[in-house]
Formats: structure tokens, sequence, C-alpha cells
């Protein structure tokens, strides 16, 4: 088996896994220029994927991406879909025209990539839930499970994946099941909220993994790398940085907690790739991997059925409707 590690570019991922990504499809979140989620897509060209579906909100942020693509491999059906994450009714429309399209008959893996971090002020979604939650952990959850039929169809077939960029941002604080909205603001702090997004995908992916394991789909979250390339970090200002090292610290029980080393955005791709391709870690779905490995997650508020059951039951009292898998 390839030895993977915190240098590994998203293209030697690709290149080691070569039945895992030709004639396969695959649709990806956050695919912007300069994105994580770019890198991930323009990786997959140069394996010869049958499809990609790319979503996000702007054409022309994303057209760069997909001419990229078309230039690495003009052979890969490339399907653009606009969807606002932060928008429930958006995320609807999307779906429709996902599972709608005869074109698209399954979907090998999905890779949730797109995310915001740290928003230096307290905002909502359109549906009324902070930003970073809504639009990191339930937009993609919404978008997910409506066309989940999709991906068990692949699962059927040979098997599936769904992959979610999460961060080992998730340690700094849990889901607030009471209070997710910090108490409309008034007790907002950028990065908890941060925290509650990110522990919601872990969980989210948790439960995933436990409500698919016999239809053949696996489920796996991730942390991408400090990539300072990315513009993910566009609202984070060098004191920002500062405040989320304290609150780390102040959270780690005892332990010293330092800046990651800094990642390109191809190093940055290769964790998701390895979680979407590699079919030896199959039977870990449900787990957590950072530098193309799996590591285990420690904090108790990001692990267990419980967790994962009450996270998924206040996802769908957050988008009005019940996925029972």
């Amino acid at each position: 088996m390839p030895s993977f590690n915190f240098s590994t570019t998203g293209k030697e991922v690709v290149a080691a896994f070569p039945s895992s990504v030709a004639g396969k499809t695959f649709l990806i979140t956050g695919p912007s220029h300069s994105s994580i989620g770019a890198e991930i897509a323009q990786s997959l060209a140069h394996g010869s994927p049958s499809q990609i579906i790319l979503l996000g909100r702007s054409e022309a942020r994303i057209g760069p991406v997909i001419e990229a693509m078309a230039a690495i491999n003009p052979s890969i059906t490339i399907k653009l879909v606009l969807v606002d994450l932060a928008d429930q009714s958006s995320i609807r429309a999307a779906a429709v025209k996902i599972n709608d399209d005869a074109g698209i008959e399954k979907i090998d893996a999905v890779i949730n990539c797109a995310g915001i971090m740290a928003r230096p002020t307290f905002e909502v979604t359109k549906d009324g839930i902070e930003a970073q939650f809504g639009s990191n952990h339930i937009g993609h959850f919404l978008l997910t499970n409506l066309i989940l039929g999709k991906v068990l169809e692949a699962g059927a077939q040979g098997g599936a994946r769904v992959v979610n960029v999460s961060s080992t941002g998730f340690e700094l604080g849990p889901v607030r099941f009471e209070d997710w909205n910090f108490n409309e603001g008034k007790e907002y702090n950028e990065w908890l909220a941060y925290a509650q997004s990110k522990t919601g995908i872990v969980l989210y992916t948790v439960a995933l993994a436990n409500k698919l394991k016999s239809k053949g789909v696996q489920s796996f979250a991730l942390q991408p790398g400090f990539v300072m390339e990315s513009n993910l970090g566009k609202h984070v200002q060098p004191e920002s940085w500062t405040s989320a090292l304290t609150i780390a610290n102040e959270t780690s029980g005892g332990k010293e907690i330092k800046m990651e080393q800094p990642k390109t955005l191809q190093q940055g791709a290769s964790t998701a790739l390895v979680a979407a391709l590699d079919p030896s870690i199959a039977a870990s779905s449900g787990g957590f991997l950072q530098d193309c490995v799996l590591r285990p997650v420690e904090q108790a508020y990001a692990k267990g059925e419980e967790n994962a059951d009450k996270l998924w039951a206040l996802s769908e009292k957050l988008v009005g409707e019940k996925f029972d898998l």
C-alpha cells in the first residue's frame, strides 16, 4: 500500500488509486478558484473520471477551475450546479436539478468541501441559523441527504463514499444543542461558532456511517490542513489566530497546542482524496483523517452514537424534514 503523510499531494493520491477514479462520478462542493475544493477537482481530472459535478455560488469563480480541468482531460463531463449553502431553498432547487438529471445515474463520491471560517460578527443564514453552523454543517446535511439516492445507487453497484471536510477546529468546542445561535448573537464567539460547525460535521459523519453501513456507503471526516493559499481564511485577522490558539490551549487538558505548519493547496487536497479513494480504510467508516491517515477523535462531545443521533435530530429540526435512512 502507498505511504502517505503531511507532504502528500492530491495528484499523488489520485495516481495511487486509478481504479477508484477512472469512470467514476464525483460531486464536490466549494470548488471556487484558489480553494481546496478546486484543487481536489483538478487532481481528480488527472485520473480520468467519467463525470465531475461542481456545486458553488459563483459561476465566475468556478469557471477558471472548469477550464483547467478541461485542459487536463477534455473527455470528462463537467457539470456546474449553482447553490448557496446558506439558503435551504437554493439547496433544494440544486438537489432537484441533480436528481432529475438523467446523465447522473449514480454518484460514487460526494466531497463536501465548501465552508466559511471565523466570521468576525454574528450572522445568520437565510433560514435564521448562525452562518457557520448553517452553511458548513446544516447546508451539507440537507444537500447530501436530498441526493443520497444517487449515492446509494453507487453503493449498491460496488461502493460509494461521503467525505465531509471538517477541521481540527472541532477541538475548540461542541455543538450547542440548546443554543446553536449563541443567545441570538449576544454570546457569539467566531471560533466557538466555527468549532460548533466542524463538530457538527464530525458527528454527521458518524451518523451517516452508522445509518449506511449495510448499504455499501462509507463516510469520513477530515482535517485538510492549514492552507494559507486557500480563500477560506479571508475574514481572519492575525490577532484572531492568536485568539484561536488561546482557546485551543484552554481546552486541551494541559497539552500545549501550537499552530500547524502550513500546507500548499495540493497538500491540502490530499487527505480528502484519501478519504474518497483509498479502499483500505473502508472498515473504518465514520473515522477522522489528518495528514492522509486515520487518527482518533478524543473529545467525548465529538464521538459516539448518542451524540451523533442528537445532532441528526437537531439537523432535521433545522431543515424541517426527517430523513429515515
